[in-house]
């Protein structure tokens, strides 16, 4: 197979080179004013979701299950990590597709910019919430394990991935074993006040 340039291709495709056109002084309207400090802030008053032709139905038709979403919940240190992963080996062992999404995980790469205030976990809770949902769409299960302490965070990740699909699971463990586990050293920095 021989190497072929782009313009090779775009000949094949038949693609035309568009240039940019100018903006005419009618179209300068379109811009954001130079005080402007959030342009487009009515953003979805210009966007519209394009659905593509294979639909969620059909994915799971296709892969034989409903795709959901298993939201553990709980203490640091209780365990959701641990249940997540079982569950996820199991799942796929019996020929689910499944991922896994963990809330350290996801700290440390998409929502690395996010700090601990309430409006910070709001966020990082939403974000986790969207890209359950797009798994989901796409017919795969997920598995989220976050400490998520709101009941109103997780029901906004509720109303995000859809509520038939959703299913939440408070992992129960006592306080003081969570303590004495304290995988991440948490309790033990309260404790000194360092957090």
């Amino acid at each position: 197979m021989t190497r072929r340039t782009l313009n090779e291709h775009s000949n094949d495709a038949k693609i035309k080179n568009v240039s940019k056109r100018s903006l005419s002084t009618d179209d300068s309207s379109l811009l954001p004013s130079e005080d402007t400090k959030e342009p487009y802030s009515d953003k979805k008053h210009h966007l519209h979701r394009e659905d593509g032709e294979i639909n969620r139905g059909a994915r799971e038709t296709l892969l034989g299950h409903r795709a959901i979403t298993i939201w553990c919940t709980g203490l640091s240190g209780s365990g959701k990590s641990t249940v997540a992963k079982a569950l996820e080996t199991r799942l796929f062992a019996a020929g689910r597709p499944v991922y896994r999404l963990d809330g350290d995980n996801l700290r440390g790469g998409l929502n690395s910019n996010l700090g601990f205030s309430v409006e910070d976990r709001r966020e990082n809770i939403r974000r986790v919430a969207e890209v359950a949902r797009l798994f989901n769409e796409a017919g795969v299960s997920v598995i989220c394990s976050l400490i998520s302490p709101l009941a109103s965070d997780r029901e906004q990740a509720r109303k995000i991935i859809g509520a038939d699909s959703f299913i939440e699971v408070y992992v129960s463990t006592p306080l003081a074993e969570c303590e004495r586990r304290d995988p991440h050293g948490l309790y033990a920095k309260a404790r000194r006040g360092e957090i």
